[in-house]
């Protein structure tokens, strides 16, 4: 009987642990290569996890914010993706460095022309985006990430101050300040992008050992702390063992 608690005690700890983990591993994302500097241009890119373990990721569309819109949206060829850049007229133009802007990029499009995103693995889209707005701390874009088996999910939920993480959030990119030199950092170009359909010649795997490695390594932590668990309702009933003899 007292095993059988033991038991429970030990399930109840993992279940916890790994409800509390789980989401770390799903969501997509973007992240800059260096930093992200207000007024400045930079190489970003946006992590798209497979969820599944029975469906390829083959589209990835990313939607960009329309109250900071981007003059320049420059993609990286990628194996075994075509990619689309779309601009949309602005219905106020933008005066960026002196230069007038009537149109900006509204949405990247990554269509799989070989095996996709498989399960188990992940693949970066990088992007070289800019001017960066000055007037805001982060950009907020929504991603449609479509699957082989017709699924499609939504990362268009904005983070909410205050409350918890929603279960498909949006990308955010957080921008730093300028430099006190007036440098604004850059790892990208400041040309802009034509809407173009850019197909590679060949597929390639999207795996990456850095993130096996980072994905080892939570669950190593993970283990420990259902193990930590385990020890500590061990204790426990041990103690109640005692005490009732």
């Amino acid at each position: 009987m007292k095993a059988s608690r033991l038991a429970a005690a030990v399930a109840v700890a993992a279940s916890a642990v790994l409800a509390v983990s789980a989401p770390a591993f799903a969501h997509v994302s973007v992240q800059p290569e260096g930093e992200a500097a207000k007024g400045g241009y930079a190489v970003v890119d946006f992590k798209v996890p497979n969820e599944r373990d029975n469906a390829s990721t083959n589209k990835v569309e990313v939607n960009f914010p329309t109250d900071h819109p981007l003059a320049s949206v420059m993609p990286q060829p990628l194996d075994g993706w075509s990619v689309k850049v779309t601009k949309t007229k602005l219905a106020k133009p933008l005066t960026m460095h002196g230069e007038k802007i009537s149109e900006a990029v509204s949405k990247v499009t990554w269509t799989a022309t070989g095996k996709g995103i498989e399960p188990g693995f992940f693949q970066k889209f990088p992007l070289s985006v800019g001017a960066l707005p000055e007037d805001t701390d982060e950009l907020v874009f929504k991603a449609i990430q479509t699957y082989d088996n017709k699924e499609v999910v939504r990362w268009i939920e904005p983070q909410q101050e205050g409350q918890e993480e929603p279960e498909n959030p949006a990308p955010v990119l957080t921008l730093s300040e300028a430099s006190a030199d007036g440098h604004h950092g850059s790892s990208g170009t400041a040309k802009d992008a034509s809407d173009t359909s850019t197909t590679a010649p060949a597929p390639s795997t999207s795996a990456s050992s850095a993130d096996s490695s980072d994905t080892t390594a939570r669950v190593l932590g993970v283990v420990g702390i259902v193990v930590g668990a385990a020890g500590v309702a061990y204790g426990v009933l041990a103690g109640r063992r005692r005490t009732e003899a």
